[in-house]
């Protein structure tokens, strides 16, 4: 088995059509059949089904799908790493930053571990939260940053920073006449939400401070950025939210930020890294150098 043999059927199963697999390989549909039967015969099972419907993945080949992916990425890392220590790193720490979980303090927190101990590469990826716990899992990621605590089995999350939450309001909007806008106000006005499946951690904690309200809210639109928040709100649309962390950096002349009037309004980012017996020196310093600045 060649790992060219594999990329095919990564490719495949990720197309699930001949024809398309075959352009981003840069070969003809002939030769990826016949690398796909080889596969197939090599290893007993049977990857694909084909009828009139299409090309798609028997049971096994999910499974197998899913596999090779972590194989690849395995391949990937190991070629970062050698990269890394010829360009005079002597580690890594691979950082997984969901539900938009970035402000100035991580940005000054990583400046500070870059000039401390710069033998050490960092490297972030912004990537949905299910996404970064199955990378802690699997061992792709070696720590994250995310706005929940509700993680599932394995994971330990360790509160950070506790933000609270302000809303975006449209100028000459209704909402003006309060300084700090009650909850229960809310839900007589369009919401711009975040998108639930991008920002999955943090829509979470918004459903939860929005469950008294008891209700059908009107979600006008979700978001994948604060930005696109901000342009909606400044428009009309509706009423978006935010941490206080953030008014400073997005500011827009035709939105208005003000408190909500709940103390329990606050959005938590946590550090989530997997339970175990024993971790790299490079991670227990950048954990305990972080825990030093949370508590400064």
């Amino acid at each position: 088995m060649e790992l060219r043999h594999l990329r095919c059927f990564m490719v495949l199963g990720e197309e699930l059509h001949f024809t398309r697999a075959a352009e981003r390989l840069h070969i003809e549909q002939s030769p990826l059949s016949r690398i796909i039967k080889e596969l197939e015969n090599e290893l007993g099972v049977l990857l694909f089904t084909r009828d009139r419907r299409g090309t798609r993945l028997t049971q096994a080949g999910t499974v197998f799908l899913q596999d090779v992916r972590r194989v690849f990425t395995a391949l990937e890392q190991a070629c970062k790493n050698a990269r890394a220590v010829s360009a005079g790193y002597r580690g890594s720490l691979r950082i997984a930053v969901s539900d938009g979980a970035v402000d100035p303090r991580l940005s000054t927190f990583l400046a500070r571990c870059r000039e401390e101990e710069p033998e050490v590469e960092l490297r972030l990826s912004e990537v949905p939260l299910a996404e970064q716990l199955r990378g802690l899992r699997s061992g792709d990621f070696d720590i994250g940053f995310a706005h929940t605590a509700d993680v599932g089995d394995g994971i330990a999350s360790e509160p950070l920073w506790r933000d609270p939450l302000v809303v975006a309001v449209p100028a000459r909007h209704p909402l003006l006449i309060y300084k700090e806008v009650p909850l229960h106000e809310l839900a007589s006005h369009s919401l711009i939400m975040c998108n639930q499946h991008l920002c999955e951690g943090y829509s979470r904690e918004l459903t939860r401070l929005l469950r008294p309200l008891d209700r059908e809210l009107h979600i006008a639109e979700r978001v994948a950025s604060l930005d696109m928040m901000l342009t909606l709100v400044a428009a009309g649309y509706g009423i978006g939210f935010m941490t206080t962390t953030r008014v400073g950096i997005c500011r827009h002349p035709d939105v208005v930020i003000r408190p909500l009037a709940i103390d329990s309004a606050l959005l938590t980012t946590y550090l989530l890294r997997v339970i175990s017996n024993s971790s790299a020196i490079p991670l227990d310093r950048f954990t305990a150098r972080l825990r030093e600045q949370v508590n400064d």
